[in-house]
């Protein structure tokens, strides 16, 4: 007998496709039969409705029925009302998660950008810009869960005495320093974790910011050469506000990855140590303490926290397309 995992992938790679062509067959087959105004303007919602359906199933269905689950109790069975959102606001370690969250939304934004846009600055006066770019870009290609593992072993911590085994520990006692509980010690340790997210999106911020610097037109910055302006008030009154819708797009997008942030911190913390965040939060709720109401709620408030972050690079998009 042939394994549940095995019939469903034949019908996700055999099943899917043919229905997906007889579907446009069959549409077109009705079209055609049809008069040609009605046909011109039938044709565009019969090909959107596989999309909208799907959209439905895997985006709307599950926001609905997650917020619907938020106001029910552990086992969803019993009816609270807000009073999960009230335990959200009102709960210690939940608090302490929001906190955190609030950490990383400051500082790997502004971090992220900064350094970011100082390589593009300085990647695109030298002549092996592209080899430099792609040093910078490489933490991007690495899974965050492998960039938590990795870094997890630079943190790694050994009493005084014993031998290190984390690079940086090593580099402190060599120098005759003591060694550093860098993921348990609070104070640090958040910081340590914003460092590794710093280093895995900083390439994505060089890339997206250089393609914006190269198109500022250079008859630009050879004028305000001319008039006197030195490379820094070019930076900062030139360069910047030429580039702040790009600047505020790399912004946002790691706003949002700040915001639904899981990986680093659960694979190397878990969480512990004052380092918790809302989204480990909602997957101990969830896994841990099988407090699905709980869960639900955190996951309705991130995707509320979401939503306004969203518009607004939509808005900005749109500004952006109309003065083009």
């Amino acid at each position: 007998m042939f394994d549940n995992r095995v019939v469903t992938a034949l019908i996700v790679v055999v099943g899917v496709p043919i229905v997906t062509v007889a579907y446009v067959a069959l549409v077109e087959w009705i079209l055609e039969r049809l008069p040609y105004l009605i046909r011109q303007r039938l044709r565009p919602w019969l090909w959107v409705i596989p999309a909208l359906v799907l959209m439905g199933l895997y985006l709307i269905y599950p926001a609905v029925n997650t917020s619907y689950i938020s106001l029910y109790g552990p086992r969803s069975e019993e009816f609270v009302g807000v009073g999960n959102y009230q335990n959200l606001f009102t709960n210690r370690s939940t608090l302490l998660a929001m906190r955190n969250n609030l950490l990383w939304l400051v500082l790997l934004p502004l971090f992220t950008v900064g350094l970011g846009l100082i390589f593009a600055v300085l990647f695109d006066r030298v002549r092996y810009e592209a080899v430099a770019k792609s040093i910078v870009f490489v933490p991007m290609a690495i899974s965050a869960v492998a960039a938590g593992v990795i870094w997890r072993l630079v943190f790694d911590f050994k009493p005084a005495g014993q031998p290190q085994t984390g690079t940086l520990n090593a580099i402190v006692t060599l120098f005759g320093g003591e060694p550093v509980p860098w993921l348990i010690r609070s104070g640090i340790n958040n910081v340590a974790l914003i460092l590794v997210g710093v280093w895995m999106w900083t390439g994505f911020a060089t890339v997206i910011l250089s393609a914006g610097l190269k198109g500022i037109p250079t008859e630009i910055i050879e004028a305000a050469r001319v008039d006197g302006a030195t490379e820094f008030q070019i930076l900062t009154r030139v360069t910047i506000p030429m580039m702040a819708s790009t600047i505020a797009v790399v912004a946002t997008t790691i706003v949002i990855n700040a915001l639904k942030l899981f990986d680093i911190v659960y694979v190397m913390t878990s969480g512990n140590y004052g380092t918790d965040v809302i989204a480990v939060r909602m997957y101990k709720e969830m896994f841990q303490f099988r407090n699905f109401g709980r869960a639900s709620a955190i996951a309705v408030v991130l995707l509320v926290a979401i939503v306004p972050i969203m518009i607004f690079n939509i808005r900005r998009f749109r500004e952006q397309e109309a003065i083009r």
